[in-house]
């Protein structure tokens, strides 16, 4: 059997992509399934979300921040401090925090929905459910709670729980919104990335 050059020099790239990528020695990134009991986590599709999405989100950060002005709040604590970053936890662990992130958002953003923002808010909401549901497979059940919550993580996850207790609705709903293109932009995309989140 005769092969001509470029037919040889495509199976020589195609045997060393396979050998480079076994070895570990190129850059793949890996599902997030190191924890057990996450079944199922499927997160790599949002890398990026749409133009369409992010103008319908920064439509409602707006109108939120527009809300928030007419409003006397005084806030003690904040449950996003500007230390949070993702890329300080283990990759393991981000699918945690983001899950705490994402289920304070949609509980504070969920009750503005019989507001006049809840025509501004649907798009936005119904998009976060759905990050929301892709990223519980990627959470076992109790992990927040249990012994998997640790160190830094376990500072991040409590913050936000003693915000959720303590603070008014309208410092949450600030807090909630000044963090939400973090959230999309940064958190969700380094949860997304696995271990090329570096």
């Amino acid at each position: 059997m005769k092969l001509d050059v470029a037919t040889g020099c495509r199976l020589v790239l195609l045997l060393l992509t396979s050998v480079l990528t076994s070895i570990g020695a190129v850059p793949v990134p890996t599902p997030l399934r190191t924890l057990p009991g996450a079944r199922g986590c499927h997160m790599s599709q949002f890398q990026s979300l749409s133009p369409q999405e992010l103008k319908a989100f920064k439509r409602a950060k707006d109108a939120l921040e527009e809300s928030l002005l007419l409003k006397n709040w005084n806030c003690s604590s904040h449950p996003f401090p500007k230390a949070w970053d993702l890329r300080r936890l283990q990759v393991w662990e981000r699918p945690m925090a983001l899950e705490a992130e994402l289920g304070l958002t949609l509980k504070v953003l969920g009750t503005m929905v019989n507001s006049t923002l809840g025509d501004t808010l649907d798009q936005p909401l119904h998009s976060l459910h759905y990050i929301h549901s892709k990223l519980q497979a990627c959470v076992p059940a109790q992990a927040t709670t249990g012994p998997w919550a640790k160190g830094l993580l376990r500072q991040w996850l409590h913050r936000i729980q003693k915000a959720e207790k303590m603070e008014s609705h309208e410092c949450l709903l600030a807090s909630v919104t000044f963090n939400l293109f973090r959230l999309l932009t940064l958190d969700l995309k380094c949860v997304a990335s696995g271990d090329l989140c570096v």
